[in-house]
């Protein structure tokens, strides 16, 4: 694990060489977190992409929505969402999940200012999504679109840490009890409105911080011990 973690600066690094001027390389020139640092002195991004599928290289972002979390306080005045412009078809099955019209997603921003703004908001930050592959992708895919380089992204994925728990425990784990909602219902956490970029961001922050604080940690634990691990 400790050699995957030295090998995310080390990519860092690389890749730092070879990104061209603009947000990709402004992203990437910022050292990542130091893994030994405790969480509550990490900075972290909760985000949540709502999609049009789970393919990155073919479906597309429709929303974005995150909010900052700092010595384990969730700050509710940095939260933001976002509509993502398109002028792809937006299917029935779509519009009726997530509530984005085609004349909502016409008028929304264009994506590279909303790439662009995601990675200024994750400079010097580790995201912290439920299921982050998904984020990861999207965003790498995004960025590789407008820039011709995809970035290495530190993360904390809420629903690894909810699998790795109950690995630990030696139980099993049952159909959709990792699905967000159902771990928030089994932390006494309130239910939210699904499919929203910006309360699915807030519903993660909130469900970190509940296994943060189950955790029973003795002392305040590093962040390696919560990092995405492939």
């Amino acid at each position: 694990m400790l050699h995957w973690l030295l090998n995310q600066e080390r990519k860092r690094k690389h890749l730092l060489d070879k990104a061209p001027a603009g947000p990709v390389r402004d992203y990437l020139s910022s050292p990542f977190s130091d893994r030994n640092t405790s969480i509550g002195d990490t900075a972290l991004l909760a985000m949540d992409f709502e999609t049009s599928g789970l393919d990155a290289k073919k479906d597309h972002l429709l929303s974005v929505g995150h909010v900052e979390l700092r010595h384990n306080r969730i700050l509710l005045d940095t939260a933001h969402h976002q509509i993502i412009h398109s002028k792809r078809d937006i299917s029935s099955g779509n519009i009726s999940i997530h509530h984005i019209t085609h004349d909502q997603a016409a008028q929304g921003q264009l994506l590279p200012q909303v790439v662009e703004s995601i990675l200024q908001q994750l400079q010097g930050k580790v995201l912290l999504a439920h299921h982050a592959t998904v984020e990861i992708r999207f965003l790498q895919q995004a960025c590789k679109k407008l820039y011709g380089i995809a970035p290495v992204i530190p993360a904390i994925d809420t629903m690894q840490l909810a699998r790795r728990r109950l690995e630990r425990q030696q139980q099993p784990c049952k159909a959709n009890q990792l699905r967000l909602f159902n771990l928030r219902k089994q932390y006494g956490l309130p239910a939210y409105q699904a499919h929203n970029a910006l309360m699915d961001a807030i519903a993660t922050a909130e469900l970190f911080l509940a296994q943060l604080a189950y955790g029973n940690y003795r002392k305040p634990p590093p962040l390696k011990n919560f990092l995405l691990r492939p």
